[in-house]
């Protein structure tokens, strides 16, 4: 039964296989990892369709297929530097380019439909990484109290910061708005000094690079301290271009291979893509560098940047972003720090005094967390993504990218799987990449592609094996040429339905083409597909099938044998037309050790009583049969004793078994003492005696009778002991009574007393008057009378 619900599961997932219909090796093996391609050149039978030689490879096995093609997909690391431990405090000073966070860097993956590849990646923050800070300020006149705390930004940031890392730069760029009506006012005098009440400010502009990274603390402070606040009309700014400038001017800018940090300062809101329409802006945003004498030339041109615009630059350069607003835009900006990923949000003073505080934690935050992408993927490739973080925390899915609350120092692992559900056009090899976000270092992986056989190179074109050359025989088959069809590719298809060609796929003195079980394709019966795989119809007219045979138990007969072509072809020790018929005997063995109890024949497996009071799966049960013990009581009695029913035919009817006399019940046979069935009897006589014995039949088919040689007779009753018993229970009986009756009169004559005394107590007598004596003084009171 194993072995068959085996078989059955293993067909259910080849249906796959098979029903994609294949005509090549290479189409059968882009349908799931399961399906493998037969190329023994004689292992269709007759009337199977070329796409039979796609299936599930355990089936092709049991199907006694030799050669299959079945490539499976592979991962090779190709380049695997360890990641770097490395000390500040150290002597040797590594450059940004010779330090290594993640490890492997490159990898050469083999993807064959629907098998997913896996590999591990790891990642450890090294200490004292390099770090670029550029500081990009509003320069708005709402700023002009922050930009005074900002004049000593640098060196006090240089202190700060290297707490965290010696190698540290640091550079400064500023904002206003794009320089066209309305967001500035556009009158000469408004263009020299856009601030009223006689202060003194810049001309407005879109975006100014100040200051280049540099590691020279004072020099910050120096350039910081010659700029000016401008202004514009309305409140959001034009922040968005001067963040797309600082991340796509990389030469401009100076920024490195190392950890790069944008710190956008501001007191308002932004505009974004659209917003350019008030002015007249149409054209979208060129995402390019556009700065001439270090200052954005284009404000006027391109429109701003959207958000998705700049996430994607922002993350194709690696650039972590940190968002110091004050707290009125907290809500806006926190916003915009969920769509930006490796960004933060900290709230500015109201003059800018806790910056550095801010960049800190900011940087803290940020440098606390892992999270990986991939750059876009070919057509049909997944990838999925599972984390090993710290303190054994494990993260699936969309928490399968990152990892937090890391330190410098620790390492943490992802198990990354790429799978491909299908080969892209051309089947080229493919370059992705996966990266921690906010980090230069990646991991490359060449993607290969198995989008054919092996055997598919050793193909033969034109070869005569498929009809004189119409198709190109690989992998044991024929792969036709356009417009031709057939195994061996022996027709076209205009010539597919053809009656000369029925004719040949009709039984003699039949009229159905192909039994009704098939299509006549060039001459040939392809047969149907069932929708159960393990169903196949087969033959050269398809009149063969493997599921119409007789069957037993409701199984495809009787699950011991074979349905070929509509006949069971049993198993060993089975027979039958439906292999329902055992021949093994074991199974007739009744417990005696004899085949049927002795009272029956053996046929497939089942015991066939000849007589008809027995029953049971061996004639050993018989319902209407006297017990054994009353059905050879008298006989045992007639032999032991000489006494019974049968006293006088003792020597002609009860000499059917041996007789073995034992003193004591103890010495009878127990049933664990042999082999064969064993009856212990207890049976009583005409004179209540009771006569105790055994019957067995031995395994030779012998009758064994042991009794007990001794009658077990009850004695008769004891007179004495009974009549005196039942005289002293008389007398008992009687002085009870007796007892009983002077105890009810002794407390009659004490209540009676008791009485007696009572009622003497109460008559008392007056000894001053006569009882007799009675006044003639008759005294009448009148009821009216009222005293008066």
């Amino acid at each position: 039964l194993s072995v068959h619900v085996e078989l059955v599961s293993s067909l259910s997932d080849g249906s796959i296989c098979i029903k994609a219909n294949a005509q090549s090796c290479g189409e059968c093996i882009q349908v799931s990892e399961i399906c493998g391609w037969c190329t023994d050149e004689k292992f269709l039978s007759e009337g199977e369709s070329k796409s039979a030689r796609c299936d599930d490879v355990t089936y092709l096995k049991k199907k006694d297929c030799k050669n299959i093609e079945d490539p499976r997909g592979s991962t090779e690391i190709t380049q695997n530097k360890d990641v770097t431990v490395r000390n500040k405090d150290g002597n040797v000073k590594l450059k940004p380019e010779e330090i290594t966070q993640i490890q492997p860097q490159k990898l050469k993956v083999t993807l064959r439909s629907g098998e997913p590849q896996t590999f591990d990646l790891k990642f450890k923050r090294a200490e004292d990484y390099p770090i670029d800070l550029y500081y990009l300020m509003d320069l708005s006149f709402s700023m002009k109290d922050d930009l005074e705390n900002v004049k000593n930004l640098g060196t006090d940031l240089m202190r700060e910061m290297r707490e965290i890392t010696s190698d540290f730069r640091i550079g400064f760029g500023s904002f206003v708005e794009k320089t066209v009506m309305p967001y500035i006012s556009t009158t000469p005098a408004r263009l020299i000094n856009p601030c009223s009440n006689n202060e003194n400010c810049t001309s407005p502009f879109s975006y100014k690079n100040v200051l280049k990274l540099t590691s020279n603390g004072d020099r910050f402070n120096q350039l910081v301290s010659q700029q000016q606040i401008s202004g514009n009309l309305d409140s959001p700014e034009g922040g968005f271009d001067a963040i797309m400038q600082v991340a796509v001017c990389e030469e401009q800018i100076g920024w490195r291979n190392v950890t790069r940090l944008l710190v956008f300062s501001t007191d308002a809101g932004f505009h974004f893509a659209g917003d350019g329409k008030l002015g007249g802006i149409v054209l979208p945003n060129d995402g390019k560098c556009h700065l001439e004498n270090n200052v954005y030339s284009m404000s006027h041109y391109y429109d701003y940047p959207s958000i998705a615009h700049l996430v994607q630059k922002l993350s194709d350069h690696n650039i972590q972003t940190i968002f110091a607003v004050t707290e009125e835009f907290q809500p806006v900006y926190q916003e915009l720090k969920n769509l930006i990923p490796k960004s933060a949000v900290g709230t500015l003073s109201s003059n800018s005094s806790n910056v550095i505080k801010l960049i800190i934690d900011a940087y803290n935050s940020l440098s606390s967390e892992v999270i990986l992408e991939n750059s876009k993927l070919p057509e049909g490739v997944s990838i999925s993504y599972k984390a090993f973080c710290k303190n054994g925390v494990r993260g699936t899915e969309d928490n399968g990218r990152k990892c937090t609350n890391i330190s410098i120092g620790d390492e943490v692992s992802f198990k990354i799987s790429i799978e491909s559900q299908k080969c892209p056009s051309g089947g080229k090899p493919e370059v992705i990449t996966v990266k921690p976000l906010g980090f230069n270092e990646e991991v490359a992986i060449e993607l290969n592609f198995i989008c054919d056989c092996e055997c598919a190179k050793k193909g033969e074109p034109n070869s005569p094996k498929c009809h004189g050359g119409n198709g190109i025989f690989e992998c044991g088959a024929c792969k036709c040429n356009e417009g031709r069809i057939g195994r061996e590719c022996e027709c076209s298809k205009d010539e597919v339905r053809s009656d000369d060609l029925d004719a040949n796929c009709r039984k003699p003195n039949s009229t159905d083409i192909c039994s009704n079980n098939g299509e006549c394709l060039c001459g040939t019966c392809e047969c149907k597909k069932r929708e159960n795989p393990a169903e196949v119809y087969s033959g050269k007219y398809c009149e063969c099938d493997n599921f119409n045979c007789d069957r037993s138990g409701n199984l495809l007969c009787g699950g011991h044998g074979r349905c070929e072509c509509r006949k069971c072809i049993c198993d060993t020790n089975y027979t039958g037309n439906a292999c329902e018929c055992s021949l093994d005997e074991s199974t007739c063995l009744a417990k005696n050790g004899q085949l049927c109890n002795g009272r029956g024949k053996c046929e497939c497996g089942i015991c066939k009583c000849e007589d008809p009071k027995f029953q049971g799966p061996t004639c050993e049960v018989c319902p209407t049969c006297p017990g054994v013990c009353t059905e050879h009581k008298d006989c045992v009695q007639c032999r032991a004793f000489g006494d019974g029913e049968k006293k006088e035919m003792c020597q002609k009817e009860c000499s059917y078994f041996n007789l073995i006399k034992v003193k004591d019940r103890k010495d009878l046979p127990q049933p664990t003492d042999q082999s064969f069935p064993l009856t212990h009897c207890k049976e009583k006589d005409a004179n209540d005696c009771w006569f105790y014995y055994t019957y067995a039949i031995t395994k030779n088919s012998t009758k064994e009778v042991f009794v007990v040689e001794k009658l077990d007779c009850p004695s008769g009753p004891d007179i004495i002991p009974i009549v005196a018993g039942v005289v002293a229970g008389i007398v008992l009986i009687g002085l009870a009574l007796l007892l009983i009756w002077k105890l009810l009169m002794i407390i009659h004559d004490r209540r009676e007393f008791a009485k007696f005394e009572k009622e003497k107590m109460n008559a008392k007598w007056d000894t001053g008057e006569n009882p007799i004596y009675k006044s003639a003084v008759t005294t009448v009171i009148n009821p009216k009378y009222e005293g008066k």
